[in-house]
């Protein structure tokens, strides 16, 4: 199957799995994460946003003969109506499995990029890397909902964050860690959090200066907290 033939299926699945509702009909109240590691500790903010996500970890070869992380790639999918349902524990293995089975030549970059059927209404944003805006070295996450959704055209519509408490996933070591970040720029939320990982582990080892940049498949739920948002 041609890769963009394939991503419409991946992505229309997903529109179907999440909801064809609106977020805003699609109450939060009683949404919580199960299974938090005891390392991190429950946000006191109002839930605001809950996603599940499809992407990359992208890394580098360090000197070390290591890969670093130096980024992430990843489309967020509104799963707000699939609170009170069964589907909602299971909703981002769903994904993953799709993701799993594309084609190598469907990139993270032309899924997020896509503009077609991604852009419907259980599209909530994208998710990627910046310079760090505080001047520090180095990247950091951002998630971007300004061209999507509710909040397409709304320039305040995004948080970029810093990690504050993290934890390998209770999963397994195939899976990237569980992380919790602090907003730093933006008005999306003041707190995200990354749990129910998929996969997104680098090879233990490479060979500095001969081992090409990789991107590995991977998915998640994203919880947003404390958004400054009208929605």
């Amino acid at each position: 199957m041609r890769s963009s033939a394939l991503l419409a299926v991946v992505v229309f699945g997903a529109a179907v799995a999440v909801s064809a509702t609106s977020h805003k009909s699609c109450p939060l109240d009683g949404l919580e994460i199960e299974g938090l590691p005891s390392s991190i500790p429950p946000s006191q903010l109002p839930l605001s946003f809950v996603s599940a996500a499809i992407g990359t970890q992208n890394y580098t070869c360090s000197p070390s003969n290591n890969y670093t992380l130096v980024g992430a790639v990843a489309e967020l999918y509104d799963i707000s109506c699939l609170g009170k349902s069964t589907l909602f524990t299971s909703v981002q293995d769903w994904l993953f499995g799709m993701w799993v089975d594309a084609p190598a030549d469907l990139t993270s970059q032309a899924l997020v990029s896509s503009y077609t059927l991604t852009r419907g209404s259980a599209v909530l944003g994208d998710h990627y890397f910046v310079p760090n805006p505080s001047g520090k070295p180095g990247n950091s996450p951002k998630w971007d909902f300004t061209s999507t959704g509710a909040f397409k055209g709304n320039k305040d519509a995004f948080v970029t964050v810093e990690k504050f408490a993290g934890s390998a996933a209770p999963t397994g070591p195939e899976d990237i860690d569980w992380v919790a970040t602090n907003g730093i720029d933006g008005s999306l939320s003041a707190q995200v959090y990354r749990t129910d990982t998929r996969e997104g582990q680098p090879p233990s080892s490479c060979q500095h200066g001969s081992s090409p940049d990789i991107q590995v498949k991977y998915g998640s739920k994203y919880w947003f907290y404390g958004s400054k948002l009208q929605h």
